[in-house]
């Protein structure tokens, strides 16, 4: 019975045996020709964007900038402006002594009733007087005078204060309070805030690609806005800089409230230009060099889920940059080797590489 047992464990193991060599040897059949397929790297052939992006550096600033003065001379009696305050317009922002003022216009119109009683003697002793109608010609040239006069003395009382011609921000106090004002002189500087611009440099060459400006689009990012802000074209002024050949281009914000929009502050402004080239985008290294300089990719056909095969499909290469390469000659959605293409044969077989991805568990 034991010798039974004993026979019966030999042809256990000797089974096992055959099954663990027919094992290894089907694994070294199989595992090297799997490990030989290599990872590649793939990119899709997608149309090239309608518009090619590009930062420059804008600055804010008003719609207009004026220096507010008197045309009248007189001392400075009320100054009412304090820097960077936003004003309304209709608002006293400076007054001169107004006494004065006011005394021109009481004699101004005690002239136009003297005036005027003169006039009204003149008429009656016309019929009775050969040398009435002188005299009342006289009368009524001093009247119309007196008259004048009194609209000049109202003039001035009324140029002697200064109000804010619209609605603005205080940029600069040009004067000190109680001095002698002359006429014209400045004294106050305020920006018209109705409309706040940004103005920017673009560089000539740009432009000349472009041709006209108000076809790029022009958005902005503020502090505290969490969505761009578009911006829109109001003109460009039609000189060059003479040391950096470019234009001054000037663009308008959307009615907004921000807080950061004050005349000199600076933003970041992205403009979108359109692409007048057609292709597909392709990084240069999956650009491929001939011996003849010609140009091709490796292109994935498939033959597996998992699989593919390697097709060379010849291309032909633009670019006006040097960064950015336009190829023609591929289908849209075809996918190309994106690096490492030298490295492989054209009908050698690839699986495609997706990343790493790492599961925590």
């Amino acid at each position: 019975m034991r010798q039974s047992l004993i026979q019966v464990y030999a042809a256990y193991a000797a089974i096992a045996s055959l099954l663990s060599v027919s094992g290894a040897s089907a694994q070294e059949q199989s595992g090297p020709q799997a490990d030989q397929i290599p990872f590649v790297k793939v990119v899709t052939a997608e149309p090239a964007a309608d518009f090619r992006n590009r930062s420059f550096f804008g600055r804010v600033r008003a719609r207009e900038t004026v220096d507010l003065s008197f045309q009248v001379d007189g001392a400075l009696e009320v100054l009412d402006a304090i820097e960077g305050d936003r004003v309304t317009r209709g608002r006293v922002l400076a007054q001169l002594d107004q006494e004065p003022f006011k005394r021109a216009v009481e004699r101004a119109e005690v002239t136009l009733r003297q005036a005027n009683r003169n006039f009204e003697r003149a008429s009656a002793l016309m019929p009775t007087s050969a040398g009435s109608r002188v005299r009342l010609e006289d009368a009524e040239t001093n009247r119309d005078l007196a008259a004048v006069a009194l609209r000049e003395a109202r003039d001035d009382l009324e140029d002697a204060t200064i109000l804010a011609p619209f609605d603005g921000l205080v940029a600069e106090r040009l004067i000190a309070n109680f001095s002698n004002i002359e006429p014209g002189q400045p004294i106050i500087r305020l920006h018209d805030m109705s409309e706040i611009r940004v103005e920017l440099e673009l560089p000539e060459r740009l432009l000349a690609q472009v041709g006209d400006p108000s076809k790029v689009r022009f958005a902005t990012q503020l502090p505290d806005r969490d969505n761009a802000v578009d911006l829109r074209f109001v003109e460009f002024h039609a000189q060059t800089d003479r040391i950096g050949q470019s234009y001054t281009i000037t663009l308008a914000f959307p009615d907004t409230d921000s807080a950061f929009l004050v005349p000199g502050a600076s933003v970041a402004v992205a403009a979108s230009v359109p692409a007048a080239s057609a292709g597909f985008v392709l990084p240069a290294s999956a650009i491929l060099s001939g011996p003849s300089r010609d140009a091709s990719v490796l292109v994935l056909e498939q033959s597996e889920e998992a699989l593919a095969i390697l097709r060379r499909k010849p291309v032909e290469v633009h670019s006006k940059t040097g960064t950015r390469f336009l190829v023609t000659g591929l289908s849209q959605g075809a996918e190309v080797v994106a690096v490492g293409g030298h490295l492989l044969r054209e009908g050698q077989m690839v699986r495609r590489y997706s990343n790493l991805v790492v599961e925590e568990r």
